[in-house]
């Protein structure tokens, strides 16, 4: 049998020039699925870090924290002028309901007449209802000698144990109460969170406002006024 010869036993040589891409290494194709792969990536984390509900719309001059709406779209709610429903509920199965402070005591805007009554839905988890915090806790110490009650209304929460962690922890000495079926945030028919009620001595609304109070300065402008000291001198 005859040997092949040294150049019979090795295929040609054949020199291709390397491709390059668009960009280094990576070609056209490569490049948008690369871009795509971001674009879904910032999208899941937008979502993932997004807070429960949605928050409002604040103008652009507007600084404050805007609310986290919860009631979409939202329903018509009370108004000024309207007397302040009672903080008890008959339920639709004829069970009834009356809101407790964390002590059990009961709340009831019928033994607060002769008051001015700032009432604050709130959550603990809410960024907008925490950046009041401070604001509420100290005007509640500084007007309650002069006829303010308030008291703050906390909704969509898990336990009453995890409102009065969050009243302690932040020194709420005013009254807190725990919504945790949303009874009384229904019955006032409150859409947002924060959301602020303004309630004269006579019981009845004189302010609603769906956000934060945006410093002590507003609070104290809006609170004023209501005093019973204040009516009775005008």
């Amino acid at each position: 049998m005859t040997e092949p010869t040294p150049t019979e036993a090795r295929p040609a040589f054949q020199h291709e020039r390397p491709r390059h891409g668009l960009v280094g290494p990576f070609s056209g194709r490569q490049l948008i699925a690369i871009v795509i792969t971001i674009a879904l990536a910032a999208v899941a984390v937008v979502i993932v870090t997004t807070p429960l509900g949605q928050a409002g719309t604040a103008g652009p001059a507007d600084p404050r924290p805007t609310p986290y709406v919860l009631e979409s779209p939202p329903i018509e709610g009370l108004q000024v002028g309207d007397l302040a429903p009672e903080l008890s509920v008959t339920r639709g199965d004829g069970s009834t309901f009356q809101l407790t402070d964390l002590d059990g005591k009961p709340v009831r805007l019928a033994d607060l007449r002769g008051r001015v009554v700032w009432i604050d839905f709130w959550a603990s988890w809410c960024p907008p209802c925490q950046s009041e915090t401070p604001i509420i806790r100290q005007v509640a110490a500084d007007y309650a000698d002069k006829g303010l009650t308030v008291i703050g209304i906390s909704v969509q929460e898990t336990s009453v144990d995890d409102v009065r962690a969050y009243a302690e922890t932040y020194g709420l000495d005013y009254t807190i109460a725990a919504d945790l079926d949303a009874d009384i945030f229904h019955r006032y028919r409150v859409y947002a969170i924060p959301t602020q009620f303004l309630i004269d001595p006579q019981g009845v609304i004189r302010l609603v406002m769906n956000g934060p109070v945006a410093s002590e300065a507003e609070a104290r402008s809006l609170i004023e006024p209501l005093l019973p000291a204040a009516q009775s001198g005008s």
